[in-house]
């Protein structure tokens, strides 16, 4: 089973709300590498 966008959507939220707007630029640099890695697999 494939991710659908709404529940990317709701976990980006989440990640908002708990870290806040600093640290988003970094962690969204790292989640990009992961989807990239994983996508891969």
């Amino acid at each position: 089973m494939g991710i659908s966008i709404w529940q990317v959507l709701i976990v980006l939220l989440i990640v908002l709300l708990v870290f806040g707007s600093k640290k988003i630029t970094s962690l969204g640099s790292d989640l990009g590498k992961a989807l990239k890695v994983s996508k891969r697999d």
